[in-house]
């Protein structure tokens, strides 16, 4: 009982980071786009935003598909 509990959390988990990387892929191409040459919250120019927001989106997208095919095939969710 305590397994199953254990990879539901884990897949809840995969599935949030999966969420996550999309939206910040989504905002990474809205900077890409839209912002480019003004300066975002003070932190730097949108376009180079943009492109860590995509790539680090991309990234987490990656890891949370990986995730969940991992925890499916090993019975854990």
């Amino acid at each position: 009982m305590m397994a199953k509990n254990q990879g539901l959390a884990l897949g809840i988990a995969a599935m949030a980071l999966y969420i996550f990387g999309g939206i910040l892929t989504f905002i990474g191409l809205y900077l890409i786009v839209f912002m480019h040459g003004s300066d975002v919250l003070g932190w730097g120019e949108g376009r180079s935003l943009g492109y860590l927001f995509f790539c680090v989106g991309i990234s987490l997208s990656v890891m949370g598909v990986l995730f969940m095919r991992i925890f499916r095939n090993r019975g854990l969710s």
